[in-house]
Parts: C-alpha cells; structure tokens; sequence
C-alpha cells in the first residue's frame, strides 16, 4: 500500500490490490450489520418485555415489583427526576399511541416541568432523544396527520392497522 496527499485529506492509502485487507473489511462489516440487526431486536424485545411489565404493574400496583424490578423498568421512585432520555423512554413506552415531540414536551411541562427547564431548546432536545431511540430500535418514526411523530417500537407489530406511514430514513 502506498501513502499520499493531497488538500483535501492529509493522508490517503491507496489499495495497491491486496484482496486480504478486502475480505477482512468485508466479513467486518457482515459481522457489525449482523450484529446491529440483533441489537435491534433485542432492544425491541426488552421494550415489549418492559411495557409488560408497566401494564401489570399498572393494574395491579407496584407492589406486585420487587426493587430491581422497578429499577429495570424504569418505575423506582428514587426522590430524584429520571434522566431526560430515560424519561423520554418511559412517556413514550406508556402512550401506547404515537407522539410527537411536542406531545412529549407537553408531558414534560405538566409533569415534570424541572427535567425539562434544564434544556434551552426542549423540542429539540426531545427530537434528539427520540430519534436516538429509533437508532436503537426501540421506537420508530411514523407519519401522523401529516406530521412527524414517534410510536414505541413493542406497540407496532400490535397495531400495523394504524393509519400512520413509517419513515425511513433516519433524518430529522
């Protein structure tokens, strides 16, 4: 392989035909979309798995939860504010509806009003999280009355009826 430069980028390496440098960045990228694909779905499992939990605990009570398992699902009542994506999480996983961000930072404003007055631009902030959380594969962007809102990925496959288009493309 040889170096050169050039304005643009200091240092560029010129393949001089080494087909072994090519299969190892070929079964490299196999492996990382292989295991991006099952992080997917094991943060859509853990979701469902966690939105099963917040419903029973729901009907029945917390009682029903022991400490870890509150902590695992995001219901200990700690004295302190959750974090913003984390909380994030937690209004979009018990919508059970798709919201937009500004459904979310009306949430915010009623409930929880400290968390979001740390942001100086919460819609964004929200937008941020939310489009984070689609990268994980816990939500998704979905098209409602025209507009941009996210939906809890565990509440999808229940409910592909809804008249709402998917995005995607992962631009905001």
């Amino acid at each position: 392989m040889q170096m050169q430069e050039s304005a643009s980028a200091p240092r560029v390496i010129i393949n001089s035909g080494n087909g072994h440098v090519e299969e190892v960045i070929r079964q490299a990228h196999e492996e990382l979309r292989q295991l991006l694909q099952q992080r997917a779905e094991v943060m859509r499992r853990i979701g469902t798995i966690k939105q099963t939990i917040a419903g029973l605990a729901n009907l029945f009570g917390d009682s029903v939860l022991n400490e870890e398992l509150m902590e695992l699902v995001d219901r200990k009542t700690s004295g302190r504010q959750p974090g913003f994506t984390k909380a994030c999480r937690m209004i979009l996983m018990e919508s059970g509806r798709p919201m937009s961000s500004r459904d979310i930072c009306d949430y915010f404003h009623e409930k929880m009003p400290a968390l979001l007055a740390r942001h100086k631009d919460p819609t964004a902030s929200v937008t941020t999280v939310l489009n984070r959380l689609v990268e994980y594969g816990e939500a998704e962007a979905v098209m409602v009355n025209g507009r941009r809102a996210w939906r809890w990925v565990a509440d999808s496959s229940a409910n592909n009826q809804r008249p709402e288009q998917h995005f995607t493309s992962s631009v905001a």
